[in-house]
């Protein structure tokens, strides 16, 4: 059984002020935050709120490609044309969805140096590198599950089932 740790909104709260204090001390200033949904959708409101700058979304755990993949290609285009771009998840876990979305993108002709990644929490074993984060974790010895807020919601069988997606980062 998994153990379930809520992250509370004031500790969520301050998380995206790290964020944001992060980013603005790097001296490197996106032209859009993009929220990757579902868990990046929330922190990525939030961010954007905190540094005047401007949100668009990609839905990437829709699988849906009109919303998933086909702004993909349309964000590789901006970023030829020189638009930097943050992209912004709740966690930074296996790496998956960071990989994921770069292999678009990639595919799509996008130009790296403008884009950046950024999360609440940063496994340090994870297969993907973040340029942004608040907290750290390591997955190879903190198994916890973390409960955003806006996850809270969920009913416990559907976190649960979440948390057993991948059993390795919980066992």
């Amino acid at each position: 059984m998994p153990v379930f740790t809520p992250i509370g909104h004031d500790d969520f709260v301050a998380d995206v002020h790290a964020l944001a204090a992060g980013i603005a001390a790097s001296g490197w200033t996106p032209d859009f935050i993009i929220g990757i949904g579902r868990g990046g959708l929330a922190p990525a409101v939030y961010l954007s709120h905190a540094t005047g700058l401007p949100m668009l979304s990609v839905d990437y755990s829709s699988k849906v490609d009109d919303f998933a993949e086909a702004p993909l290609f349309r964000l590789a285009g901006r970023t030829r044309a020189g638009e930097k771009l943050l992209f912004v998840d709740d966690i930074n876990d296996s790496g998956r969805t960071i990989a994921h979305i770069r292999g678009v993108l990639a595919a799509a002709g996008a130009t790296a140096a403008v884009m950046r990644f950024a999360t609440l929490i940063d496994n340090v074993s994870s297969a993907e590198r973040v340029d942004y984060h608040a907290r750290t974790i390591d997955r190879r010895t903190t198994k916890d599950w973390f409960v955003f807020p806006w996850e809270a919601v969920a009913p416990a069988a559907a976190i649960a089932e979440d948390a057993a997606e991948v059993p390795d980062r919980i066992a």
